[in-house]
Order: C-alpha cells, then sequence, then structure tokens
C-alpha cells in the first residue's frame, strides 16, 4: 500500500520539438530523479544508447508485451509503437524514487485513468511560437522535409490537449523554463505557494493556435 515515503510521478509532454526531452534529462540530475525508461519499436537515432535511452524492440516483441498487459501507457506515433513498463515504474516509486516520464498526451492520459496510489504532477511543455517549433524541427529532422511538415501538423493536433494537465510552461529560454518546472515541483511536493498564471497559458495558447 503506497505511503508518503512514496516517490511521486512527473510526467512530461510536449509537441514534437518543444524540448522536453532535454527537460526531462536536467530534471533526472537532481536528487532523487530517476527517468523511466520506454520501449519502442523506433530505430535509435545517432545519439542515443540502448537500454538508456529507450529499450529498442521489435513489433512483435512490442504486442507480446501489450498482450501480457506490461505496460503503464502506450501509443502508436508517427508508425513506431512506445510504452512504459509497469514494474520498474512501481519499484522505484515503492522505494521512495520520484520517477520522471517523457511521454506523449496519449500516455498521460492511460497513467491517470490507471489511479495509481501516488502522487502525480504532469506538464505540457510548449514552443515560444510556431516558426521556433518549425526552426527547431528543420534543424534535427532537416534531411526529410516531409517528417517536418507531418510534425508540424501533428502540433495543431497535440497543442489541444494542453487543458488535461497540471500545469503548461513555454520553452522559450532552457534555464528559465527547468527552473519553473523544478520550482513548481518543489511547491507541489512541499504544499508551497506557485508562481503560474493560467492566463498567460491561455493567451499563448490562443497565439499558437490561431
Amino acid at each position: 500500500m503506497p505511503s508518503e515515503n512514496d516517490g511521486i510521478m512527473v510526467i512530461l509532454s510536449s509537441p514534437s520539438g518543444a524540448g522536453k526531452t532535454t527537460l526531462i534529462n536536467l530534471l533526472s540530475k537532481q536528487n532523487n530523479f530517476k527517468i523511466s525508461i520506454s520501449h519502442t519499436t523506433r530505430q535509435p537515432r545517432p545519439n542515443e544508447t540502448p537500454n538508456k535511452d529507450y529499450y529498442f524492440i521489435n513489433d512483435d516483441e512490442f504486442k507480446r508485451l501489450i498482450k501480457n498487459q506490461e505496460f503503464l501507457e502506450y501509443a502508436k506515433v508517427f508508425n513506431n509503437y512506445y510504452g512504459t513498463s509497469r514494474t520498474p515504474v512501481i519499484d522505484k516509486l515503492d522505494k521512495g524514487k520520484n520517477v520522471l516520464f517523457d511521454i506523449d498526451w496519449q500516455g498521460a492520459d492511460q497513467i491517470k485513468n490507471k489511479n495509481l496510489d501516488y502522487k502525480l504532477i504532469s506538464f505540457f511543455i510548449l514552443p515560444p511560437s510556431k516558426e521556433i517549433l518549425f526552426e527547431r524541427l528543420s534543424n534535427r529532422d532537416m534531411k526529410d522535409k516531409l517528417i517536418v511538415e507531418e510534425r508540424m501538423k501533428q502540433f495543431e493536433r497535440d497543442v489541444l490537449h494542453w487543458i488535461n494537465y497540471d500545469y503548461v510552461v513555454i520553452n522559450d529560454n532552457l534555464d528559465e523554463c527547468y527552473s519553473k518546472i523544478s520550482n513548481l515541483i518543489n511547491a507541489e511536493i512541499n504544499n508551497g505557494s506557485k508562481d503560474y498564471d493560467p492566463e498567460f497559458v491561455r493567451r499563448h495558447i490562443e497565439k499558437l493556435t490561431s
């Protein structure tokens, strides 16, 4: 039975290119924060290390894990599966470790719907503008303009899910964005006062979607 000594779950989601993976890596350097490593069927990127960034598996193995109900959440994104296996997450939480999730809105919804007895804080990370997002994606996926276009279209759909998150944070400056998330997590854990302006967030989203 979970107790007050248990860890907390922190979800970061964002449209592709908004910087959530960099933020997760920064947060994981804090004492007592561990990243939940996802399984995926996509190919590793050049800078990724198997079993550290992801568990890279094939479609058949992924489907076997789904059938065995091994996943807290899973989703198909851009023709590849991504999923979070239950056992290592629960094990870390029971040992008092805080677990960071780098997942999309589909995964976040599934974890929320599991109603686990652990505190959960969810963040949705947004870019400062569509132009900056396009620039970031073009730099990352510059070899394939079609990928960039597809991700920009996906952005239009993903951004609508901001409403389901506890906090929306704009990643204009990486250090400031990291500080903001860090302060909100500490305020949640310690019941402190929160520096958060929902009206500012609403106006920013109106700009992004207009």
